[in-house]
């Protein structure tokens, strides 16, 4: 039995002893609950509030806390001070599904997150990556609509295949990653085992001011380097029957048990004067740099050691932006990451506060900040007089004199809204291609083919299946006429499946009758 003697007293939140967690405060046992059990009131309004929004992508996941360590010299690319040989550093991370929702399955066929914050000396530092080093879209005009055209339809509030290829097959650049995602990389079998990737191009500058690209590779230490431990179809789908939770169980459950898992980051770094020359375009999202024209570069070692304890205020609170840049690191003309730079931290300030940088679990734990924010929605820490810039009272000064920046570079010309200039092998179809016939074994395409066909018999009308088809086939013309026969054997031919045309139907109904009530 529990020694009552040494059991902690239950308080309120401001520390006051309560009298029971059972009985509210009544008028005689068979009365009315009074309006000053101060209690019961804050019991039920804190349950009322306790959950935050949930974040619009990447809302499931998890993630652990844990170290990073850099074990090799690669100080002639970057003066960041987490890349110097030796350092260590204290590790968040986050691991999530793109689309699906807080309490969606984790085995939904879906990118996943990959996100890391390192609390550095010299502030914090976010990666915020995927398990593939490519994504849909190239341009952030188009991420809301991508992002609705995954979620649910406003008619029935159900995810529909059919907007999903809609969407897909009208912006081509996204094949390349559509393809990982049909292929097996689409249900990884844990976080453990998955790799995570920048996918995003950053600048580097080291102590000298000379500046380089680079793309962050992320390769799991646990089961196959490939990073391609995986779920079938069928597996997943039993699995998000029977554990919808399982990958946020595994990757607790391996920590708890000692079974740490760790990945050792690699590097491709291109020449800062090669981004204006290359046959692809560095910058472009949709698209992967050669391995045999920038060959990977062993960094050091990321290890998770660390199972949150409050999963709310660690996790689900954990905030991670891509404008969080050290120096030696910075952003590049990406045009996804610079947008990214802003909607990260809108979100924040949307779900957590304005003063969300003050929640522990995304304060900067190694680096005294000294900022002139002040006020606002639950600030915690002080405001010290002087409370502006330029002030001659000894407030915090700008560092003119740090020497180089990264993320500086040279840009001309007149304002447009255009595409990236199509350089000689900038076309969307060509890294699709090779990931089918180059990378993909016969058995891996079998599977590919199975579930693109699955996917698109599931409620694509006919019009798109047949730009699908023909997507495909742009991709691969072999893989293309597969995926069209599968298809076809499972609608029985011509599908019927209305797609959007249903609802634009009842809509101009609803129309028309309002119309003639008029």
């Amino acid at each position: 039995m529990v020694d009552k003697k040494h059991v902690p007293h239950t308080t309120t939140d401001a520390g006051i002893r309560v009298q029971s967690d059972e009985h509210s405060l009544t008028v005689g046992s068979d009365g009315p609950i009074v309006l000053h059990d101060h209690y019961l009131l804050e019991q039920m309004a804190n349950f009322n509030r306790e959950r935050i929004p949930e974040r619009q992508p990447h809302a499931k996941g998890s993630g652990a806390f844990g170290h990073w360590e850099c074990t090799a010299d690669v100080s002639q690319y970057t003066k960041a001070k987490l890349f110097q040989k030796g350092a260590k550093t204290e590790v968040a991370m986050r691991f999530s599904t793109v689309a699906g929702e807080r309490g969606s399955p984790d085995t939904w066929r879906d990118p996943r997150g990959f996100s890391v914050k390192f609390y550095t000396e010299g502030g914090n530092f976010d990666m915020v990556g995927n398990n593939t080093p490519i994504f849909f879209i190239r341009d952030p005009i188009k991420f809301q609509n991508f992002i609705r055209s995954q979620k649910r339809r406003a008619d029935n509030g159900l995810r529909d295949h059919d907007m999903q290829w809609d969407f897909w097959t009208l912006s081509p650049e996204s094949a390349h990653q559509v393809t990982y995602l049909m292929g097996d990389r689409g249900v990884p079998k844990n976080w453990r085992e998955m790799n995570g990737y920048s996918s995003h191009t950053y600048s580097l500058v080291n102590a000298n001011g000379e500046k380089f690209w680079v793309k962050f590779h992320f390769h799991t230490d646990v089961g196959s380097e490939s990073g391609n431990a995986h779920l079938t179809q069928d597996e997943a789908d039993k699995m998000a029957g029977m554990d919808s939770d399982y990958h946020r169980r595994d990757l607790f459950d391996a920590i708890h048990k000692g079974d740490y898992p760790s990945w050792t980051l690699k590097w491709q770094v291109m020449p800062y004067e090669d981004a204006k020359t290359y046959r692809i375009n560095p910058f472009d999202l949709t698209k992967t740099w050669p391995h045999a024209d920038y060959p990977l570069i062993e960094v050091g070692k990321l290890t998770l050691d660390t199972n949150p304890v409050d999963w709310d205020t660690q996790i689900e609170q954990l905030a991670f932006e891509p404008n969080n840049m050290v120096p030696g690191i910075g952003l590049s003309p990406d045009k996804m990451l610079l947008a990214r730079g802003f909607s990260y931290a809108d979100a924040h300030r949307h779900r957590l506060g304005v003063n969300y940088k003050q929640i522990p679990v995304n304060a900067a734990k190694n680096a005294e900040v000294n900022s002139y924010s002040r006020a606002g929605a639950m600030r915690v820490t002080n405001a010290v007089d002087p409370v502006y810039a330029p002030n001659s009272y000894g407030g915090p000064a700008a560092q003119p004199d740090m020497g180089g920046e990264a993320g500086l570079w040279h840009a001309d010309g007149d304002m447009v809204r255009t595409a990236y200039k199509l350089r000689e092998d900038d076309d969307d179809f060509s890294q699709a291609g090779t990931l089918v016939r180059e990378v993909m074994d016969d058995a891996q395409r079998e599977r590919f083919v199975k579930n693109v066909a699955g996917h698109l018999a599931d409620g694509v009308s006919e019009k798109v299946l047949v730009r699908a088809f023909d997507y495909w086939k742009q991709v691969d013309a072999d893989i293309g006429a597969r995926i069209e026969k599968a298809t076809r054997e499972k609608v029985g031919g011509k599908s019927e499946a209305p797609g959007m045309a249903s609802a634009l139907s009842i809509a101009g109904e609803g129309a028309e009758m309002k119309e003639a009530a008029e």
